[in-house]
């Protein structure tokens, strides 16, 4: 599971990603202050398995029923106008992206920033012409790709080597985008029948801008939200938008990690640990924090990563265990793992996530809440504790 982390430069990109991953990186106010990609663990939550049982464990990723699930963060290269035709850190930054099965793009809301990164007075740049200069760059992109290789793609078709969804899949292979994504756009769109020939710019535009959002889905992180004169603005977004305040999620990390308050990411306050003696210029800091959630509830940041993965992805948490009863490990360890999902996977695809040996060999599954046998086709579902029974064993 891969995360991307991207925005122009000076809107909070690199504070968000320290604040998710507990990562120090280098920031400041000039572009391209991120060069190369950095990368670091996050953590989506969901409950956790004990709670179904009724269970105690230890497990540092379990904390009161709650579990904390591991992602990989990328953080992307500046980003500027004309990235696809190579600008700036163009060329990069969109390599970086391919990786991405998701994309989190840092705006700043307060439009405190213009187009290129630079610092302006709070509410003179419209943070809107940021989200539709990011579209148009991904748009631009897939259809640079499909452009460039359309008429070889029409000659395919004509001579029978290739079917229209093989064809277009085959040039996206790069990005991870599978035949049936394809398949269901051109479906989507009335264009699955469409001899190739027949297709006009704006035909090969709506395609690539559908395929676009299917496949590399973006959620709008609001940044700066604290500062934002009217977030009535959210309103006007398209694209799922959360309001955030990466400096605040940051401060309190660091506070509790410094044992000063009790606060876990997404929570909507703080308490200052009981008897701890708080310097004024603490307080200052934490009277600010205050005043961002009387104004957007949260910090934002856990909510962000959570609806990327399990809104806009869609992907499921399942417990993998190898002792039905115990419900643990071969070394005894209660529920130690989680693997994150798509939709709609078989027992099957989890003995594949697991071990390519587990899934060749596999027999069947159990699972565990039910005590019941299910085939390799089951559809799994989130929560779903699951052994897996097979021939072969790991290594």
């Amino acid at each position: 599971m891969q995360i991307g982390l991207f925005g122009k430069a000076n809107v909070g990109k690199s504070t968000f990603f320290s604040a998710a991953t507990e990562t120090p990186v280098a920031s400041g106010n000039f572009p391209f202050t991120t060069i190369e990609p950095n990368v670091g663990i996050a953590y989506v939550k969901a409950d956790c398995a004990c709670k179904h049982f009724g269970i105690q464990h230890e497990n540092e990723l379990c904390i009161n029923g709650t579990r904390f699930i591991p992602v990989k963060l990328i953080d992307i290269a500046g980003l500027v106008p004309g990235a696809h035709e190579g600008k700036g850190l163009g060329n990069q930054f969109l390599d970086d992206a391919r990786q991405a099965e998701v994309l989190i793009h840092v705006v700043d809301i307060a439009g405190s920033t213009d187009i290129q990164g630079q610092p302006v007075p709070v509410g003179t740049h419209d943070p809107l012409e940021d989200i539709v200069f990011v579209q148009d760059e991904f748009d631009q992109w897939f259809a640079d790709i499909l452009k460039r290789e359309w008429d070889k793609i029409t000659r395919e078709i004509d001579q029978k080597r290739a079917k229209l969804t093989d064809g277009i899949a085959k040039r996206f292979t790069g990005l991870g985008i599978k035949n049936y994504q394809v398949h269901e756009v051109l479906q989507k769109l009335g264009l699955i029948s469409r001899n190739p020939k027949e297709w006009r710019d704006s035909d090969i535009q709506t395609f690539v801008n559908e395929l676009r959002k299917n496949t590399k889905p973006i959620i709008i992180a609001a940044n700066k939200a604290d500062l934002c004169q009217d977030l009535d603005i959210l309103k006007k977004i398209s694209e799922p938008v959360i309001p955030c305040s990466a400096e605040t999620e940051l401060l309190l990390r660091k506070a509790s990690k410094a044992g000063i308050v009790n606060y876990s990411s997404g929570d909507e306050g703080f308490e200052i640990i009981e008897g701890k003696e708080i310097l004024p210029p603490q307080q200052k800091a934490l009277d600010l924090v205050k005043s961002v959630f009387s104004k957007i509830q949260s910090t934002g940041i856990q909510k962000i990563l959570n609806t990327a993965v399990f809104d806009s992805l869609k992907f499921i948490v399942v417990y993998p265990v190898e002792d039905e009863t115990k419900l643990t490990n071969k070394d005894g360890v209660i529920l130690p793992d989680t693997k994150l999902l798509p939709q709609d996977s078989t027992a099957k695809d989890l003995a594949g996530l697991i071990h390519a040996d587990i899934a060749k060999g596999f027999l069947h599954a159990i699972d565990c809440k039910t005590k019941q046998r299910i085939s390799g086709d089951q559809k799994l579902k989130s929560g779903d504790v699951i052994k897996i029974i097979s021939t072969l064993s790991r290594g």
